[in-house]
Formats: C-alpha cells, sequence, structure tokens
C-alpha cells in the first residue's frame, strides 16, 4: 500500500509540473517573437513526453497488478523461498537459484503468462529490473492474446 501512495503522489507532483511547464510553455508562445515562440513550443513537448511516460507506466503497473491479483486468486503466486542477510537483502546466490527454477519453468511453458509473470518476480529478485519489465510485458501480452515479439 506505501507503494501505492508513493506512486499517487509523485504522479500527482508531475502532472502539476506539467500543468506549470505547459502554462509557460503557452506563455512564451503567446509573446509572438520567433525566439519565445521556438521556446515555448519547447517547453512544451516536455510535458507532453512526460504524459505520456506517466501514463504508459501507470498502465503497465495496473496491468502487471491485475495478473498479480490473479495469479494470487489461483494460488500460483511465487512464494517468497529467498534466503536474506541480517538487514533484509535477498541472498544473491539464493535469487539465482529461484531464478533457475523459474527460467526452465517458462522454457518449459513459453506460452503461459503465469510462468512469464513468475519470471519476471525472479528477475526483479536477481536485481535485473530491464529483463523483468520485459518479462513482465510479455506475461501481460500473453494474458491479453497478443501477438509476442521474440
Amino acid at each position: 500500500m506505501r507503494a501505492k501512495i508513493t506512486y499517487a503522489v509523485t504522479a500527482l507532483v508531475l502532472v502539476f509540473y506539467f500543468v506549470l511547464a505547459g502554462d509557460r510553455g503557452i506563455m512564451l508562445i503567446q509573446q509572438g517573437t520567433l525566439l519565445t515562440i521556438a521556446f515555448g513550443v519547447a517547453v512544451l513537448i516536455l510535458p507532453v513526453i512526460g504524459v505520456w511516460f506517466l501514463w504508459a507506466n501507470t498502465r503497465f503497473v495496473t496491468k502487471a497488478n491485475r495478473l498479480g491479483e490473479l495469479l494470487e486468486a489461483e494460488g500460483g503466486l511465487p512464494v517468497d523461498e529467498l534466503r536474506r542477510d541480517q538487514y533484509g537483502r535477498i541472498d544473491r546466490d539464493s535469487a539465482d537459484e529461484v531464478f533457475a527454477r523459474r527460467k526452465a519453468e517458462t522454457e518449459d511453458e513459453p506460452g503461459d503468462w503465469r510462468c512469464w509473470f513468475r519470471l519476471a518476480v525472479a528477475y526483479r529478485d536477481a536485481r535485473d529490473t530491464p529483463r523483468a519489465r520485459k518479462a513482465m510485458q510479455r506475461a501481460i501480452a500473453l494474458h491479453e492474446g497478443r501477438s509476442v515479439g521474440v
């Protein structure tokens, strides 16, 4: 729950920033000189990119959470079997062991979104965020019945 609140607060702060930046961009364009119009357009581009990025990430997180809820209802969420150090950090060797099992499971059932979801969690536990995100995107695509690129 704490992560959701943090995400919501961060998103609201970003939206507030986008509104302020957009307002400044419009003010610059209204000045009417070639230089201020160019700066105004440049300032307006940043909030547009930011809004798109925030929307895409929010959509991704919402879909991933939905898959997690479905998997939990089925009783298929991965069990936390990772060893941790005295500070609560995941032991790297333990994460690698779990990852190897999840990878083998996914290779046996490459069309099952559940395997890809569990693999994404294993990637995250192994601190490989880019691959975790790609695995989760594949899980989402498989669940939605979309074709999945290699």
